[in-house]
């Protein structure tokens, strides 16, 4: 009996020793560390250094940067560099047809190419009215109130509304993350809390 059994697990060893090797799946190498946006586009536009030294003057030179009169190229150069390379900028709008919210989500290059025949055919300024900042370590949000006139001597605005404006802090600077706006309407006016007192 114990010979049987010797046997037995003689043979079992022998069967899986002659079993063909599982394959082992290749061994990955390690994911390349991601880079930055600032990173991977060292040619980027250096921006004036009183442009990006504060929250205020971030957007205050993003509403300068975007407004002139008709017929006037904005400086777009200048644009690109209070910006991170790959932010992006954000209109909502109403779908016509769900009358549902939507969003159209454009790089700087799409916003220009956008935008630029319109402020260059009819004009467009644009203001902030009101500032609202919150700030965590590198990470900075901007609640800001704007208006637009196509003349600066406009005695009433064409549009009014709120952009949603996130920065980064690197260094001695601010870059512009991303902005996503929204107009004013009937149906949703602006708040007295988003107002200037």
């Amino acid at each position: 009996m114990k010979r049987l059994a010797t046997l037995a697990l003689l043979a079992a060893t022998t069967a899986f020793a002659q079993r063909p090797a599982v394959p082992t799946a290749p061994t990955q190498p390690p994911p390349s560390p991601l880079k930055g946006s600032l990173a991977g586009h060292p040619s980027w536009p250096a921006a004036k250094p009183e442009d990006v030294r504060s929250i205020d003057a971030i957007v205050a030179a993003l509403y300068d940067v975007i407004s002139g009169p008709k017929g006037q190229q904005r400086d777009w150069d200048r644009m690109r560099s209070l910006f991170l390379p790959d932010a992006r900028l954000i209109p909502s709008r109403l779908d016509r047809d769900t009358h549902r919210a939507d969003a159209i989500i454009l790089s700087i290059d799409g916003y220009i190419e956008r935008s630029s025949p319109t402020m260059s055919a009819n004009g467009f300024f644009e203001r902030g009215l009101h500032n609202q900042v919150q700030q965590f370590g590198n990470i900075a949000h901007v609640w800001s109130t704007y208006e637009s006139r196509h003349a600066s001597t406009d005695p009433q605005p064409f549009a009014r509304g709120i952009n949603s404006i996130q920065l980064l802090k690197s260094g001695d600077r601010y870059y512009i993350v991303q902005v996503l706006w929204d107009s004013e309407t009937p149906a949703s006016p602006i708040p007295a809390e988003y107002l200037p007192k």
